[in-house]
């Protein structure tokens, strides 16, 4: 029988910030995944953005595949991605919609991708309102991380970065019976510098604390009501010198329909990622050489998304 994982859980309107640093830093440190309560984030807003996914991920396949991901925005259809193309044969079953920054950093055209008014009237102002929301709380986050690190508050975002990802994800519910692996999300950690994760309380998420043991061991994340799961990414890991942990995790099949909506933020495309000077030293030297953010997604999403 699978365990359930008994994750910290951050209270972010603490005026304590020192101690919620400290909490943060902890939880980091020991399994790379915790629950943020009191974020600031309306759950009337959060129930909003789950209903309008729902209507997206319920039009026609041909409406969809009007809004097909190009650059990083748009739509994904189901088995387009395979998160560990190294172990699982086949496409991971999800559908999925990106949408990036409202804004773009450069000043470049902006790629976001749209449903028509028409057809869903409300939806882009939704997601938008979600966006602008959920990045806010973001930014908090990073500035108290870069407090645990006896860091400038704002060291993350003097850094290139952020560039947040919004992704809608929708595992449908029917059990896919074969004689292959198949997962909602196959075994992975994420790309950046930390995730926000709205569920919608159907079960499926697991964590893998010890990637490196075998067999590996799968603990259930439960859903907690108000609360956003976050998890700490691959970049995050590596500015750290894998002090903060960059956990596996998937997503099982469940029965049900399951909704999610991660927040990725992430460092700017142009951000060199390097061992912060405090996280080293002559007896533990930096594990990894500095390494370009999009160098290193291009290389992800190819391995991950092959000729999608």
């Amino acid at each position: 029988m699978m365990s359930s994982l008994d994750l910290p859980v951050i209270d972010l309107s603490s005026t304590d910030h020192l101690a919620v640093a400290r909490a943060i830093r902890h939880a980091c440190e020991e399994v790379g995944f915790f629950y943020v309560v009191n974020h600031g984030v309306e759950q009337q807003l959060i129930g909003r953005t789950f209903e309008e996914s729902k209507k997206f991920f319920a039009l026609p396949e041909e409406e969809k595949m009007k809004l097909l991901r190009k650059e990083f925005r748009g739509y994904s259809p189901l088995y387009a991605e395979n998160l560990d193309p190294s172990s699982v044969a086949g496409g991971d079953l999800k559908e999925s919609f990106y949408i990036g920054p409202l804004e773009e950093c450069d000043g470049s055209t902006l790629l976001n991708q749209w449903p028509s008014d028409a057809i869903l009237p409300s939806w882009r102002e939704t997601m938008e309102s979600y966006y602008k929301a959920v990045e806010s709380t973001g930014l908090k986050l990073l500035r108290l991380i870069a407090a645990s690190l006896d860091l400038d508050e704002h060291f993350f975002e003097k850094s290139g970065g952020p560039n947040p990802f919004l992704r809608l994800l929708h595992y449908p519910g029917d059990i896919i019976s074969s004689d292959k692996e198949i997962y909602g999300a196959s075994a992975h950690s994420d790309y950046g510098m930390i995730t926000l994760l709205a569920t919608n309380a159907v079960p499926g998420l697991q964590v893998c604390r010890d990637k490196t043991k075998q067999p590996r061991t799968w603990e259930d994340v439960p859903h907690v009501d108000g609360a956003f799961i976050v998890n700490i990414g691959d970049m995050m890991e590596r500015w750290t010198n894998c002090l903060f942990r960059s956990t596996l995790h998937r997503v099982t099949q469940s029965g049900q329909d399951r909704f999610s909506i991660p927040f990725f933020m992430d460092p700017n495309r142009d951000c060199i990622v390097e061992c912060l000077p405090s996280c080293c030293s002559k007896l533990s030297p930096p594990r990894f050489p500095p390494i370009n953010m999009r160098d290193y997604l291009r290389e992800k999403f190819l391995l991950s998304y092959g000729t999608y």
